[in-house]
């Protein structure tokens, strides 16, 4: 179930990562990508948004629901979320 009336940009851009998921077979769209660069910003805040929620900071946006259909879809969207680089 979607989150009402202020969440159709957040279901468009949710659409957009599906169809992302389906045409490259995972959800780990990169913050700067060149094809989309909307997307990228967009997952990327969510990603933003999800290690606020896991810490329980009311400033974010993301809500259990949401949480889900991201899991539930592309279960590799939130993979960048705590990936470290060791160069």
């Amino acid at each position: 179930e979607w989150e009402g009336n202020n969440s159709q940009p957040w279901e468009r851009s949710y659409e957009k990562l599906l169809s992302f998921v389906e045409e490259f077979g995972h959800g780990r769209v990169p913050a700067k990508f060149p094809q989309n660069p909307s997307l990228g910003i967009w997952v990327d805040t969510q990603r933003r948004s999800y290690r606020k929620y896991l810490k329980g900071d009311t400033s974010s946006n993301m809500t259990e629901n949401r949480n889900q259909l991201l899991s539930t879809f592309c279960s590799e969207w939130v993979v960048m979320v705590n990936l470290k680089f060791s160069f």
